[in-house]
């Protein structure tokens, strides 16, 4: 314990840290220590979002967070960080099917247009209209000629968005192959997880090669000057959760000195 300040002391003898000690063996105070920091920066942070909320609400804005990445990039765990102290009235996350059999017949953009925000909500969508350039060429869900379509429409479709006034954030959470890897092993051993285990992500490892041809592909392709990614490394979750969050806050012209 001699590598640690007073500082460090205190706050591992908070109920939190000793929460943080206890939660996964082996026991180690410097995880501890950064959970602790994590904790606090994160709810600094999600004051900030509810300010954000707040002047979205009152000036009827309109806005969408897209999160795209592999499977088990942690897009989920960020968007419950970001949401879970906001307005659940004026927020949603949608998280779609695969579409039926009359989506099927519709344009591409449809179901996911039917989804955008009113005035003064924001909508947070965990995957997206992008499951056409990664995903489903990926797996064979769609032929190459769909993949063209959408290729070929996306940034046209985002220019309107844009244009329409609703504003458009988009995420790409990125992680190693060893992580997913080190991911799922631990969903499957989790029986509170295993639900979360697909058939698609079953075969994500071995396909690693393809999904990292296509997203590069989407990245040279999508990512415009009205409409850029911002790459997040996620291989930490609480890193990457502190990272997209301040990109969000960064992202938005919010009024930062609003009363909430």
């Amino acid at each position: 314990m001699e590598n640690f300040s007073n500082k460090d002391l205190n706050k591992l003898n908070s109920n939190r840290a000793l929460k943080a000690i206890l939660s996964k063996e082996p026991y180690n105070l410097e995880r501890a220590l950064r959970y602790v920091d994590y904790e606090k920066r994160l709810k600094k942070l999600q004051v900030e979002l509810i300010k954000l909320q707040t002047w979205a609400i009152q000036e009827n804005e309109r806005i969408i967070f897209l999160f795209e990445g592999r499977d088990a990039a942690g897009k989920g765990g960020a968007i419950r960080r970001i949401t879970e102290r906001i307005n659940p009235r004026h927020m949603r996350i949608v998280a779609l099917q695969k579409p039926d059999e009359a989506e099927k017949t519709q344009w591409y953009f449809q179901r996911y247009v039917e989804q955008f925000p009113k005035a003064g909500e924001m909508v947070f969508f965990d995957r997206s209209w992008y499951n056409r350039a990664v995903v489903e060429p990926v797996n064979g869900f769609c032929t190459q000629t769909e993949y063209n379509v959408f290729m070929n429409q996306v940034n046209d479709f985002e220019r309107m968005i844009l244009e329409s006034g609703i504003r458009l954030v988009k995420i790409y959470m990125s992680i190693t192959k060893k992580e997913q890897a080190k991911r799922f092993n631990e969903i499957k051993n989790d029986p509170l997880k295993q639900w979360k285990m697909t058939p698609v992500d079953e075969r994500a490892q071995a396909l690693w090669d393809d999904y990292t041809a296509y997203k590069r592909t989407m990245f040279s392709r999508t990512n415009t000057a009205i409409s850029p990614w911002k790459v997040i490394r996620a291989n930490r979750k609480t890193t990457a959760r502190i990272s997209v969050i301040n990109h969000i806050l960064k992202s938005i012209p919010y009024d930062k000195e609003i009363q909430v």
